[in-house]
């Protein structure tokens, strides 16, 4: 709460009759040409200056932004809310539940553990797909959901009714992020303080790195760590270097063969090859009204595989119109109208911004695209998919090109499934064809291309191939309503496009096994097979376990792909099919015209769906309301539990933070290569029964039929940990050509193979402090805070890469793990290091003098006793860091303020 107003930004602003409280920005110098991004952080510290930890110079320093700069000032950002989902959520609830637990051992006030700020999780992690191809799929794969969930959703039922300012939609609604845009961002701001309405611009922190998709709406706001996230929930701020903004011109109009996947595709590509990492993105120009709203959150969604904070367009008549669209009162668009156009926040493009860099795209130069066949960035064109795919798959399957006179590896696999149908499976099949993921699931116009797109394969006779496992998941049950509206839905059905449930499913690993006849052939004859989806993440053993290759590709071009069955295919040159006439039918010839689908757009969608599709919203099914929730201000934990555990973070926590120390005798558990994601760290998806979260699992009379996804089980650290570096694909070199989440251990002479967790666990048993050793790009990826937790659990104290992501390293500080960067130009293999040496790490107990260094010496000693030393760079870039770092992490720092300690 504000007690300081050193710059008289104090003022009130009527809007038909209604005051508000607002704090205007021209009352600070140099505010008027900063950047839409920067101007809702100058607000929000003018907002909370308490002349302490915000102060008038941080304002200054804000308002005086050198563009050309490289970012040095930390600021603190204290966002509106606080968005989860609910596979990152439920750890967040836990925690609150747990820390409600010390703050009573501490002997404070349990209640006094609540969100300070509106914090509303979206459940949409949970939903598998099991069932597919028909109608009963969607019911069918929300009662699994419920069986496999049922503790975790009774734990999150009680979290609603214990904690004030916690929302919970539940199952089967939506997508978290389509969700946010359709209904929960508020734009801007209102809430009463000291007896005064008081207006703000909307930000928000989100658990889910996707958050970005609100910048579409003009909402700062970014993926933080669950980590982060509960200490923004208790009033901590996200502290924060005042970034450079990439100015991003947009002009011309999309062609008519692409899509705003295409779009965001080519910008991914560019962004990524610009570099942008740590930066906010911000479009400009002429153009950006040309812009709809759902192809700006599309844009947005994508964030973070462009590696920046925050892609932001400006609010504008575009805006207002969405917001008026999908049912926000006349109320909250006047507010919107009348404070952005007070505050300098509406866009005009005859404005010069300061940016710190500036790129420009001609909208009309896209093409239709795909990505892969692992990461967002790696566009391909359609035209050269083909010619691509046979490149790549050389990584990914022995054989000759000649295999077969086919030109590239190839093996023919007979299968007969047992409703009788036969075929058979090659290198390169599409194994999963899934309309998914909010990044194109909020976007109509991508949406019933798709839908315009099946129709006329329908109508020439064709079908998706028998192999193909086909699936519609929308992030909103707004889009069911406008495919029946339009009539399209039968021809979905028709190429097995059947809706199976609302959430994120494929995107995020919950594609569900394969047909069992499949899968084992796949499996025993180790073919690389493909899937196709309109997803954001396409990362290596993140889709489904079966399959190698993954590719990102629009929702029309999803259906085209399912069509024609396998990766090896030229559209512009190989026929789908025929039709009745015997006549070859090409994929231009069923392409829908983007006249029809704006036509049907325009009359399939009104303002009541989205009224009536978020009518009760955080009320639930018949489901939901029939689970038996517990009560009391602290939860009851169940001893025999397998979802969720008290976690060991605050055993034996004091009132005061014991000295931080050096580290000596450090053994290396992990030597990694470059671009290892947060995927690789955390566990994901599914897991076999002989993993060592599997065995767990058993040995706690679980079936292995029952064991759900890491994901789902989140909220249990004794899976989790068991999980973390468990990635099927994570290659560890410490091991020759070995890929899974295996390591040497040298607590037994020669350092056998082991698995990561069982080393760990003799490591620790024998007191041995553990690092990791990585490339470039350590960390990148979702935002996962188990990646941290999990690296923190498993006894690791430091990580020692080349360079590392946003997200992660800041949570691997708030669980007390040490970020080390090695010195510019040096890596592993320029020093030498083949991980079998020891470290030591020393200089960390300056950090108890209340400075933080800016390296720290690292010492290797070799298994013939030579040593080599280096300063590696001390990743702890704030002050804020440093705190919580002393004290063992940030829910510790959280806690000890609450306490009053």
């Amino acid at each position: 709460m504000s007690n300081v107003d050193s710059f008289g930004a104090k003022g009130v602003l009527d809007v038909q009759g209604n005051e508000y409280e607002i704090f205007r920005l021209n009352a600070v110098e140099g505010s008027d040409s900063l950047p839409y991004s920067l101007k809702i952080l100058l607000e929000n510290l003018l907002r909370t200056e308490d002349g302490k930890n915000i102060t008038a110079d941080h304002v200054r320093a804000l308002a005086q932004w050198d563009q050309n700069a490289q970012p040095s000032t930390e600021i603190q950002f204290t966002p509106a809310r606080v968005l989860m989902q609910d596979f990152t959520g439920v750890p967040c609830v836990v925690d609150l539940a747990t820390m409600r637990e010390a703050v009573e051992d501490l002997g404070g006030d349990p209640t006094r553990v609540n969100p300070l700020a509106p914090a509303e999780m979206v459940i949409d992690h949970s939903v598998q797909i099991d069932v597919f191809g028909n109608k009963d799929a969607i019911e069918r794969n929300m009662e699994i959901e419920y069986q496999r969930n049922g503790e975790r959703y009774q734990f999150l039922r009680w979290g609603q009714t214990a904690f004030d300012d916690f929302k919970v939609v539940p199952p089967g609604t939506g997508i978290v992020h389509q969700v946010n845009i359709e209904y929960l961002a508020r734009t801007v701001m209102t809430r009463e303080v000291d007896g005064k309405l008081r207006a703000y611009p909307d930000s928000c922190v989100g658990t889910d790195s996707h958050t970005t998709m609100v910048n579409g709406l003009g909402v700062l706001g970014w993926g933080v760590g669950g980590i982060e996230a509960e200490a923004a929930m208790l009033g901590q701020p996200v502290s924060m270097l005042i970034p450079r903004v990439v100015g991003f011109k947009l002009a011309g109009s999309i062609p008519a063969g692409a899509t705003a996947t295409d779009v965001v595709l080519t910008i991914t590509e560019q962004l990524r090859q610009h570099g942008v990492v740590g930066k906010f993105v911000e479009f400009y120009g002429e153009g950006v009204a040309q812009v709809p709203l759902a192809n700006r959150a599309t844009i947005g969604n994508m964030s973070p595989e462009f590696g920046s904070t925050a892609a932001m367009f400006p609010i504008d008549d575009v805006t207002l119109d969405y917001l008026r669209l999908t049912g926000r009162s006349e109320e909250n668009v006047a507010l919107v109208e009348a404070y952005t156009k007070e505050q300098g926040l509406w866009h005009d493009p005859s404005k010069e911004l300061r940016f710190s860099e500036y790129l420009e795209l001609d909208l009309s130069t896209v093409v239709p695209s795909i990505a892969g066949p692992k990461r967002p960035q790696d566009r391909i064109e359609l035209t050269s998919a083909k010619e691509q795919f046979r490149k790549d798959i050389h990584n990914y399957a022995a054989g000759d090109a000649d295999d077969r006179n086919v030109g590239r590896p190839s093996k023919s696999v007979d299968v007969k499934t047992a409703d009788g149908r036969e075929f058979s499976l090659d290198h390169g099949i599409v194994s999963i064809a899934s309309i998914t993921s909010c990044t194109n699931t909020s976007n109509p116009s991508v949406m019933l291309a798709a839908a315009l797109l099946a129709r006329n394969a329908v109508d020439k006779g064709l079908a998706s191939k028998p192999w193909v496992k086909t699936s519609v998941a929308p992030g909103s049950k707004v889009v069911t309503d406008y495919y029946e509206k339009s009539g399209l839905s039968p021809y979905l059905e028709k190429l097995g496009f059947y809706i199976v449930g609302y959430g994120c499913t494929t995107c995020i690993g919950n594609s569900g096994p394969l047909e069992a006849e499949i899968s084992e052939a796949i499996q025993a004859n180790d073919l690389s097979v493909t899937s196709v989806l309109s997803g954001n993440r396409n990362f290596e053993g993140r889709i489904n376990p079966d399959v190698k290759m993954n590719y990102l590709a629009s929702p029309p071009l999803v259906i085209a792909y399912a069509l024609a069955g396998t990766m090896d295919f030229d559209f512009e040159a190989e026929p789908l099919g025929q039709d009745d006439a015997g006549t070859d039918v090409f994929l231009k010839d069923i392409w829908p015209n983007p006249v029809e689908v704006q036509q049907v757009m325009d009359a399939s969608i009104d303002k009541d769906m989205f009224a009536k599709g978020y009518e009760g919203v955080f009320d639930g099914d018949d489901r939901w309301k029939a689970l038996d929730t517990p009560a009391g201000n602290t939860f009851e934990w169940a001893e025999d539990s397998t979802y969720v555990r008290k976690p060991p973070y605050f055993d034996g926590m004091k009132a005061q933070p014991e000295p931080v120390s050096d580290i000596d005798g450090a053994r290396v558990l992990l030597k990694l290569g470059d671009s290892v994601t947060t995927d690789h760290i955390s566990p994901a998806g599914s897991f076999k029964s002989d993993s060592p979260a599997g065995q767990y699992l058993l040995a706690n009379g679980v079936d292995r039929k029952d064991f759900n996804s890491y994901g789902s089980r989140r909220g249990n650290h004794e899976v989790m940990i068991r999980g973390t570096f468990a990635n099927i694909r994570i290659r560890n070199q410490l091991l020759d050509n070995i890929e899974g989440g295996f390591t040497r251990d040298f607590t037994q002479d020669g350092g056998p193979q082991n698995t990561v967790f069982d080393a760990a666990t003799n490591y620790e048993a024998e007191g041995t402090p553990l690092v990791v050793l990585a490339g470039k790009e350590y960390g990148s990826g979702s935002s996962r805070d188990w990646a941290a937790k999990g690296t923190a659990l498993l006894g690791v104290k430091a990580v020692l890469a080349e360079s590392y992501e946003r997200i992660h390293r800041s949570n691997l500080i708030g669980m007390g793990v040490l970020p080390l960067q090695f010195p510019e130009g040096e890596s592993t293999s320029t020093l030498g290091l083949d991980g079998t040496e020891s470290f030591s790490i020393a200089g960390v107990t300056e950090l108890n003098e209340g400075t933080t260094p800016s390296t720290l010496k690292v010492t290797a000693t070799a298994q013939d006793g030579s040593t080599q030393s280096f300063d590696a760079v001390l990743r702890i870039d704030t002050p804020g860091e440093a705190d919580y770092y002393r004290n063992g992490g940030i829910l510790q720092y959280v806690l000890r303020q609450i306490s009053g300690s």
